[in-house]
């Protein structure tokens, strides 16, 4: 049995090498004394001996850059560390750490530059940190990765100086690194109030005993005035010679399936995240919560073929690797094959189950394909049909026009939401819960929708 990677990735380091065509520069304080020196040139103008005075001024700047130059360390023997204090997650500053190990017997000024992947909420720069002799110190920064997923990280840049400042050498570590960005963790902290509700939901289950309030079987208790009579146990009637009834309650083994669609009209972003970076946040929140539940949580994740598939089971070890799928779930060009998704939770699930399939509608002509798809499950499964809104079309509906191509506009949004309500409405005719939910309610609407079903135990 494999043992599952940290969250935080782990840290690495190299010793580093020389970088650049001549591996260093000037420093800045040579080039305030030479210019500095170009003042001989005004007495020059008068007493051309004063050019000597100049050259020699010179040539003595030079002699303190060459003292400085072979005086500094060779790139070699500085050591670099990248370190992170904790995991990644999507639009989430995580902080990691820049430590240069200086053995020589000279202090050094060190401007440091990780590379690391470019991100919308990230910039890179030059960072700094005074390295005394023989000592080790790190510099610390902040960093938002802006995709989920595996990132590359590339190497850390130095430029070093001694206290004279007239010589600069460069440097750089190989730290490769791979490491795995996950959905915001912050989002599924924020709903932890419906696990209450969740707990709440079965032990009003369990108390009131109301009718068709589960299915499962727990104890046995004396017939009363209401009970039906299918829930008498013959059995334990015959022993006991009385009227003995069956209690039952609601089903904590149920299998659910969660249908993310990765094609390219979940490639819209509002808020610097992609509609699929919402839905991954909504499947983190639905399985933390289906999971505590007691339900056995699924995941399957489709573009043009089955990029992530996760069978349903329970526990930890299921949380855990449901993060690590959700965290590579990617976003495709084409348009996604949604009947061959259908057709796989069809042979994956033979016994009756819920299916929350989370996608967006195409503006066509036609009976989009997930439409079609969605409803070859409901002869076996409840599905709950969530489609992410446009909210921004949904304005644009609204607006009373004050000119012929404004109300071109408004009769066009009015047209794609009157035919979005029609297809819904067509799912909901054979036994699906539909939603259309705006992008950042997404993750309550689903938690909401979800609970509701577990009460009123429709699946």
């Amino acid at each position: 049995m494999s043992v599952p990677r940290p969250l935080t990735p782990s840290s690495v380091e190299a010793h580093a090498k020389p970088h650049g065509r001549f591996n260093g520069g000037v420093g800045p304080r040579l080039l305030l004394l030479a210019g500095v020196g170009f003042a001989w040139l005004i007495p020059a103008l008068w007493n051309p001996s004063y050019f000597y005075a100049m050259a020699i001024w010179d040539a003595l700047l030079f002699l303190a850059f060459l003292f400085d130059w072979f005086h500094l360390p060779r790139a070699s023997t500085l050591r670099v560390k990248r370190s992170w204090d904790n995991s990644l997650s999507i639009k989430v500053a995580s902080e990691v750490t820049i430590a240069v190990t200086n053995p020589t017997t000279r202090d050094l000024r060190i401007r440091v530059m990780d590379e690391l992947a470019p991100s919308p909420w990230h910039r890179l720069g030059w960072l700094t940190v005074v390295v005394p002799r023989r000592t080790t110190e790190s510099v610390t920064q902040e960093f938002v990765p802006g995709e989920r997923g595996d990132m590359q990280l590339g190497r850390v840049y130095l430029r070093y100086r001694s206290a004279l400042d007239m010589a600069e050498r460069w440097a750089v570590a190989d730290v490769p690194q791979t490491v795995r960005v996950y959905p915001n963790f912050e989002h599924a902290g924020k709903h932890s109030v419906y696990l209450a509700r969740s707990r709440q939901i079965e032990l009003q289950m369990r108390l009131m005993r109301l009718r068709g309030s589960g299915s499962d079987f727990e104890s046995l208790r004396e017939h009363r005035a209401g009970d039906e009579i299918r829930n008498i146990c013959w059995t334990a009637t015959a022993r006991r010679g009385k009227a003995v009834a069956k209690t039952f309650r609601v089903e904590r083994s149920q299998a659910v399936w969660l249908v993310l669609d990765c094609g390219r009209l979940m490639r819209t972003r509002s808020e610097g995240y992609s509609k699929l970076d919402r839905a991954v946040d909504a499947s983190l929140c639905l399985s933390q919560l289906a999971l505590y539940s007691g339900d056995r949580v699924g995941l399957l994740a489709y573009g043009r073929a089955l990029n992530q598939r996760v069978l349903p089971g329970r526990g930890a070890a299921q949380l855990r690797q449901l993060v690590e799928q959700l965290a590579v779930v990617r976003t495709e060009a084409p348009e996604a094959d949604h009947i061959r998704a259908a057709a796989t939770v069809l042979s994956l699930q033979k016994q009756r189950g819920l299916v929350i399939w989370i996608t967006d509608l195409a503006e066509t002509a036609m009976t989009p394909e997930v439409v079609d798809a969605a409803g070859q499950l409901l002869s076996r499964h409840l599905v709950i049909f969530v489609v992410i809104a446009q909210p921004e079309v949904k304005r644009q509906a609204a607006v009373a026009p004050d000119n012929p191509e404004q109300m071109y506009e408004t009769v066009a949004a009015q047209e794609m939401v009157f035919r979005r309500e029609l297809l819904l409405g067509r799912l909901r005719e054979h036994g699906a819960l539909c939603l259309e939910v705006a992008p950042h309610q997404l993750s309550a609407a689903v938690l909401n929708q979800y609970l509701l079903v577990k009460e009123r135990n429709l699946i």
